[in-house]
């Protein structure tokens, strides 16, 4: 008792301690490499940066995905490891790969190669908006990325915070190309200029006999005053400066990026947590920081949540602890009918919470977390672990009847009955082993569902062959006996039922080939199910959460962009379930100026409809902005895959000849477009970019003296937003960034105003060694591993399940006949639900586990057959519920179909053991022992099956936040326990005859050649 009390303080203890999340920690060992080379066009960087750093990173052991976007200026390379590997060892293999990458890289990168890690599986659980009516957006940003974000990153629990919106501030010098060539000064000029004016190098100090002195110097230019100051040239006393030449005036790092909140511009922040962090406990600690932040931001700047990810989950973990509070009231509500007693129920009863409290402490050991996994583990864990602790009061009950007294019977009730505990507990614990032999996430899910399940089974099976038999010596009475509960229930309804099964019972034996007809059917129903029932990855719940990415065409402009976005956040925010919008355009997004972001946060769920429907509604209106296409989805917690997409199923193709990829590309495309279930079909090709095109004409550069360095050096300082030099605070670096003035930068004839130094210093125009010519060029060239690629990314139609958009992507792709050559591959969340091809071999893989430890227990081969009889009945109710109910083959319903492999095959124990123990101790012959076992555990075989029904029953009829998540599961169990129940107590007695009669037949011949063998030496 006192063991007891000490782990029910325990388990109270470890609940406070455990990490709160709405799903089990996945990890996915992640990094993402950036970088930039101002100006230089998608393909450039591709070939000149992609690609070899793709050389070194591919090399790396480990990695499962590689996958780049370069497009102007900038290029990301992400890359995924195996599950196993850790990210930092990982991040050093990177860096190594970096550095031996550095000297096949151009010289002219303004910066290394960075990276970072990154969890792409990890949304966002807090995103807040800066916005102010009086502070610039790029001064925001500025205190955001100096301030705010690492004072959010020194919260506990807190893994990333990106920062999206406005740049950070810069020096921005815009030239006049045509007063340049009326001075005789090249745009390199300049460039040389800025950076010999502002430097900053050790300049040494200075040591006399008896001081030290440390020399400064005025070196470094802050302002864009002091840079207009800049003497470019002087010649004959006459000082021509940078402003008279330039317009010189603060702006920011890169002109190509906006935020906005509700109509205001702004910047943005999307905070994720680290791994095994209490989502809840990190969001709070940020919410409370945010006072002190508001503090450090520029007056008339104010902080506001944009979506809080913990509002659902929270209420979600609420709602599931409040379903497991119903489950435990309803277990105990069947056992008490079935006992009809206060301390037979108590005796089963107290196997819940101590198994409860067991299970947090394991869970806090192990280092798992409280979330709608593990606590739909412990709802279901309670439907059953009161079924050791009833078989065992049944049995104490039966002693009592015989006679004995209360200890005596709870003593012998302990030692006859243990064997068959532990049988039943072994084997459900069996049936999970190959489950920790699972990769990726999958494998995640499943170890969290079965460390919970199993520290639950463990705990309740000690408890049931202790403290039960212990409650029952010293509570019972030898006058207690099942005179108050069991003869009027005979007498009553349940006497008739075990009547009337008795008599049905014996009619059915001897209709075994029947019997073993319907056995067969139930194996062939089950595997015809399986292939037609659609299948999923994970279920989707209402996480009153939207993301959405905007597509314009390929020819737009930025500021044209801009536009579009803006009236797509209008549109989008005007729906009445809408509590607020962020939008985003430009920075590198999706790789291009054409798209932009959209992060909508609902209101709750009892104001609007569901996520689903909202999104329709949304996405229709949307539809009528001219030239702009929109892409809609709810994001998961658990995303699979590392490749930006504006949905998480996708479909990529790949090949080694780019020409052959752009040739079918776009025919895959329009094959997927024509399906009617997939709905938001894109593709991250963006091949019809407008591109000016510079010919050089090399002979007469050459007599003219031009080098192709000037060429490229005045096109780089003019359209590139070169930063030339660095500003260095105590705080922050600034750049200077040297650009033509945007009245010069408008059409592609504007390069022909450019000049260029020719021999003798002189400068001749532009025009005089290139031609301009107008042709179209990718706005960004992705690639998988070192190959091309085009990835398709869509969504499913409302009422479609994933399995169906999936049959029709291979239908519309086998109907053009793809070329060999072109590999075609489902991607992210699309590749994880197609990947249920496995699920067979698991389930295999898991009754074989369990026939090996019935076997090793039962020291038999045929008692552990007669025992899995009971399997298929169960997989046909569970796949007929789902089938019923229009529910995918997710993997919670997987989990719930793996789990009634250990649930459903109690019965077959428990009639097993006592068929032979009637024949070994009472000399019953097979018929008449496996008969008695029937009506002497119908009782306990009803009030198990009932309990775990109980169980099961408040996750299909809960409807509260994760709801969606959890029904699965339910759905599963109870089909399979009624399905089960009603046909393995005739199936299960058909074949324990059948093997009986085998196993005598096969003794009856061993004893003949024997008899045989004795009798010849007598001959």
């Amino acid at each position: 008792m006192l063991l007891a009390i000490g782990l029910m303080i325990l388990g109270i203890a470890a609940y406070h301690f455990l990490p709160v999340s709405n799903l089990p920690s996945v990890d996915l060992p992640t990094i993402r490499v950036t970088a930039s080379r101002p100006g230089a066009d998608p393909s450039s960087m591709a070939a000149s940066v992609a690609a070899p750093l793709e050389r070194h990173l591919g090399a790396i052991a480990g990695v499962t995905e590689l996958t780049s976007s370069s497009a102007l200026g900038s290029t990301n390379i992400t890359i995924q490891f195996d599950i196993a590997r850790t990210i930092d060892g990982a991040a050093q293999d990177v860096q190594a790969a970096l550095n031996a990458a550095a000297v096949d890289l151009p010289a002219d990168l303004p910066s290394l190669p960075s990276f970072r890690k990154v969890n792409p599986a990890a949304a966002p659980i807090l995103s807040l908006a800066l916005t102010s009516d009086n502070v610039a957006p790029s001064a925001i940003y500025d205190a955001a990325d100096t301030l705010v974000v690492q004072r959010i990153s020194q919260v506990e629990g807190v893994g990333d915070v990106s920062v999206s919106g406005a740049d950070q501030p810069a020096i921005r010098v815009q030239l006049d190309p045509s007063r340049l060539a009326a001075i005789g000064l090249s745009l390199d000029a300049v460039r040389t200029a800025i950076v010999s004016a502002a430097t900053l190098g050790p300049i040494g100090s200075i040591n006399g006999n008896d001081l030290a002195f440390s020399i400064g110097m005025n070196n470094q230019l802050r302002t864009p005053e002091e840079y207009g100051r800049i003497v470019i040239r002087s010649n004959n006393g006459v000082a021509t400066r940078l402003s008279d030449i330039a317009i010189v005036e603060p702006g920011v790092r890169n002109r190509r990026s906006d935020a906005w909140y509700n109509g205001k511009p702004a910047v943005l922040l999307n905070i994720t947590k680290g791994t095994d962090a209490n989502v809840i406990k990190t969001v709070d600690a940020v919410k409370a920081l945010i006072p002190e932040l508001q503090a450090l931001m520029p007056a008339g700047v104010e902080i506001a949540i944009l979506a809080d990810r913990t509002t659902t989950i929270h209420a979600s973990v609420d709602d599931m602890q409040w379903t497991l509070l119903i489950t435990v009231v309803l277990v105990m509500m069947v056992v008490f009918l079935f006992l009809r007693r206060a301390t037979p129920t108590v005796a089963a009863g107290v196997t819940v919470p101590l198994s409860l409290a067991g299970t947090f402490a394991a869970m806090w050991a192990c280092g798992l977390s409280l979330d709608n996994l593990s606590l739909m583990a412990l709802a279901v864990s309670v439907g059953f672990v009161v079924d050791d602790a009833i078989v065992m009061i049944e049995n104490i009950y039966a002693n009592l009847e015989a006679g004995m007294k209360p200890m005596q019977a709870a003593t012998e009730g302990a030692r006859q009955i243990g064997f068959t505990v532990i049988s039943i507990s072994a084997s459900l614990l069996a049936a999970f082993i190959p489950m920790f032999f699972l990769g990726g996430i999958i494998g995640k899910f499943f170890q969290s569902f079965s460390l919970t399940l199993g520290f639950a089974i463990v705990i309740s099976t000690a408890v049931s062959l202790t403290l039960t038999p212990m409650i029952c010596a010293h509570r019972l009475r030898a006058h207690e006996r099942r005179a108050h509960t069991g003869d009027k229930e005979r007498a009553g309804m349940l006497g008739a039922v075990i009547g009337f099964y008795g008599r049905s019972l014996k009619s059915v034996l001897h209709h075994q080939v029947a019997a073993v007809i319907v056995i067969l059917a139930c194996i062939g129903l089950t595997a015809y199910l399986y292939v037609k029932i659609p299948k999923g990855f994970i279920p989707q719940d209402d996480t009153g959460f939207i993301q959405g990415g905007t597509e314009a065409s390929t020819d737009i402009s930025y500021p044209a962009m801009v536009a579009l976005q803006r009236q797509a956040a209008e549109i989008a925010g005007r729906d009445p379930a809408v509590s607020g919008i962020g939008s985003s355009a430009g920075g590198g997004f999706f790789g291009s100026v054409n798209r932009g972001q959209l992060t909508i946060a609902l209101k709750p769920p009892s104001e609007r409809a569901s996520t689903a429907e909202v999104i329709e509604r949304m996405r229709k209106e949307l539809a009528t902005i001219p030239g702009l296409s929109s892409y809609l989805f709810s994001p998961s917690d658990i995303r699979i895959g590392a490749r930006s997409a504006p949905s998480p199923f996708q479909f990529t193709l790949w090949d080694e000849d780019f020409n052959e990829l752009t040739t079918w590309a776009p025919k895959v495309l329009e094959a997927l477009r024509k399906e009617p279930i997939l709905t938001d079909v894109n593709s991250d090709r963006q091949p019809n970019g407008l591109q000016a095109t510079v010919n050089i004409n090399r002979d007469e550069a050459a007599r003219l003296g031009v080098s192709i360095q000037s060429i490229d050096n005045a096109l780089n300082s003019a359209f590139a937003q070169r930063q030339v030099s660095t500003i260095y605070t105590q705080r922050n670096q600034y750049r200077v960034v040297l650009e033509a003035d945007p009245r010069f930068a408008r059409d592609p004839s504007d390069i022909s105003g450019l000049y260029v130094p020719a021999a003798g210093g002189k400068l001749v125009p532009i025009s005089s060694v290139t031609s301009i010519e107008r042709t179209l060029a990718p706005l960004v060239v992705n690639h998988q591993g070192q190959f091309p690629s085009v990835t398709m990314s869509y969504n499913v139609k409302l009422g479609g399940t994933l399995q169906d958009a999936n049959d029709a992507v291979l239908h519309a792709v086998g109907e053009l006949h793809i070329p060999d050559t072109l590999h075609a591959e489902f991607a992210g969340d699309a590749g994880a639900g197609s990947s249920s091809n496995n699920q067979p071999l698991l389930m295999v893989a898991a009754i074989l586990t369990v026939y090996i430890v019935l076997g090793i227990l039962y020291e038999s081969l045929a008692h552990p057959l007669t025992i899995i009889s009971t399997l298929p009945s169960a997989g046909l109710g569970a796949l007929l519920a789902l089938m019923i109910s229009g529910t995918e083959l997710t993997i919670i319903a997987f989990i719930g179909i793996v789990l009634l492999i250990g649930i459903v095959k109690k019965n077959g124990i428990m009639l097993v053991d006592f068929a032979l123990q009637a024949e070994r101790r009472l000399g019953l012959p097979p018929d008449e022992a496996i008969f008695q076992a029937c009506l002497q555990r119908f009782r306990p075989i009803l009030m198990t099956t009932l309990a775990a029904i109980m169980g099961a029953v408040p996750l299909i009829i809960a409807t509260g936040p994760g709801s969606e998540l959890r029904r699965p599961l339910g759905i599963t169990i109870v089909g399979g326990l009624i399905i089960s129940q009603i046909l393995t107590l005739y199936t299960t007695p058909i074949i324990y005859l059948i093997l009986a009669k085998l196993h005598n037949r096969r003794s009856n011949r061993r004893a003949l050649v024997s008899g045989e063998g004795a009798g010849d030496p007598v001959r």
